[in-house]
């Protein structure tokens, strides 16, 4: 069977040499091209397999190609490349009909694998509707972000914009949960239609089922006249959830009742209103504690699950801190404020901060220094001046912990006393708490530790049993179900042993 044609097509020629040796070294045919002119030829004269291409080309913009090559050729595959990593970018790839979207700079196993799913996935009925319609909002920028955390979430989020499924967003205060839930919604397509969102930590309990789904007349005590809830203010566009880790269990039931059945009755109300909304929740909770505390209801977690996505903290994408610091300070010079920059070393700074009010936090930052300092450009000592005493990121945190433990686990956790292992896993966290003993860590450890050290121990229990799931619960002393139920939920995989 003869091996497939891959074109190549990006104007940096040694993008260009590194994926043709590396796809030639498995036995792919490629033809590359620094113009997107002799690709649409290639295309145009039926050959190829697969295409990859960049955005940016000398005569035409790669993007503008997707469209104009499913046109002629929809069986064909392509795979684009970026450099320009923001989450327009990626949606645009995805709404062009891309198979995959990838950021550079790449990782090239990353991309052999992309290119091997792309060659050998079924070929699904393609739908030509609406290609080369670009009908997304003005050029302006919902997520800023080029850290490879960021970039698979503008992948995730490109590749729901077409869809109604569930989203639960989760992470800490300031991470920017609202701004991905919009995201969801202005690119998505449900655009037209209203964005709701509500607050359910901002809510008194006895008003929160009111306030969800309206109520009539004489409902209550001052129902003066009929109210539209939430639900219904959103009808045919996106109902954002905001801290529904705080919605009262009787609310729960009611919108575990919605999500069932598909309809809801107002406060007092008796006739079923059909509901035509997308849910988008997010909470700064860990509910699954939730749910093992009696606060949150399991099939409603289920039910908002549906596509988990998680905003990492500022601290985990340090490198996003200048793009950030700069759009925030041409946000203020918009409106009013004088134009600043950083130097190098307030840079540096900054990315070596905690963040714990993460985004939000750097906003205010940056407004402090455009609205109350005369000079152009903010070095590292008014910057020092405003953050004030922090907190040093600890060098590994809990992460190193883990994997402290995992290194102690995995090489022969079977043959590891009971005894052993527990001292082994004790000296480790002594000597994360001591090496903060003068500068503890912020309040809420005692969740983040076990989160961190979650995955660790129990990839470290499969490793040891080879995969074995039965042999890795006996070992960890759990039900086999709440095992495997965790390798799912937390995508636990064996770690490997060093060689």
């Amino acid at each position: 069977m003869a091996q497939a044609t891959i074109l190549v097509a990006d104007d940096d020629k040694a993008i260009r040499t590194v994926l043709n040796q590396a796809l030639g070294r498995l036995g792919y045919e490629v033809r590359t091209t620094g113009h997107a002119s002799q690709l649409w030829k290639w295309v145009a004269d039926g050959d190829g397999d697969l295409v990859i291409t960049d955005v940016v080309m000398p005569d035409e913009n790669g993007l503008d190609l997707v469209p104009r090559i499913r046109k002629v050729r929809p069986e064909l595959r392509v795979i684009v490349m970026s450099a320009q990593n923001t989450l327009l970018t990626a949606i645009k790839a995805t709404e062009r009909g891309a198979f995959e979207y990838l950021p550079k700079p790449f990782d090239l196993k990353e991309l052999v694998s992309v290119v091997e799913r792309a060659l050998t996935a079924p070929k699904a009925p393609v739908s030509l509707d609406g290609l080369g319609d670009d009908e997304a909002p003005d050029e302006k920028l919902p997520l800023i972000g080029r850290s490879p955390a960021m970039q698979e979430i503008y992948r995730v989020l490109a590749r729901l914009m077409g869809t109604d499924l569930t989203v639960m967003i989760t992470g800490e205060s300031g991470t920017g949960k609202e701004l991905v839930a919009r995201a969801l919604h202005d690119y998505g397509k449900r655009r037209n239609g209203p964005f709701v969102a509500l607050n359910m930590a901002a809510i008194p309990r006895e008003l929160i089922e009111s306030e969800l789904f309206g109520h009539e007349k004489g409902a209550f005590t001052g129902a003066t006249a009929r109210y539209a809830g939430r639900f219904e203010q959103s009808q045919g566009g996106t109902l954002f959830l905001d801290e529904i880790g705080d919605m009262p269990m009787e609310a729960q039931t009611r919108l575990l009742r919605v999500l069932q059945q598909g309809e809801y009755t107002t406060v007092g109300g008796r006739t079923p209103i059909k509901s035509n909304v997308r849910i988008v929740a997010a909470t700064n909770k860990d509910l699954r504690v939730s749910i093992q505390q009696g606060l949150f209801r399991e099939d409603l977690f289920f039910r908002l699950n549906v596509v988990p996505l998680r905003l990492p903290p500022l601290r985990e994408r340090a490198e996003d801190v200048p793009d950030l610091a700069r759009h925030f300070f041409a946000q203020a010079a918009n409106e009013g404020l004088p134009r600043k920059r950083l130097d190098q070393d307030a840079i540096d700074r900054m990315k070596r901060h905690r963040w714990p009010g993460n985004v939000r936090e750097l906003e205010n930052l940056v407004r402090r220094l455009a609205a109350l300092y005369p000079q152009e450009v903010i070095g590292e000592a008014l910057v020092e001046a405003e953050l004030g005493a922090d907190v040093p990121l600890p060098a590994a945190g809990a992460v190193a912990a883990g994997a402290a433990i995992a290194s102690v686990v995995a090489p022969r956790v079977a043959a590891s006393s009971d005894d052993t292992l527990s001292l082994s896993v004790e000296r480790h966290l002594s000597a994360l708490f001591k090496s903060h003993s003068d500068n503890l860590p912020p309040p809420g450890l005692y969740h983040r530790v076990l989160r961190e050290l979650e995955v660790p121990l129990l990839s470290a229990a499969l490793a040891a049993t080879r995969g074995n799931q039965i042999k890795a619960a006996e070992l960890l002393g759990l039900n086999r179900n709440t095992l495997r139920k965790k390798i799912r939920d937390l995508d636990v995989r064996p770690i490997r042993s060093p060689r």
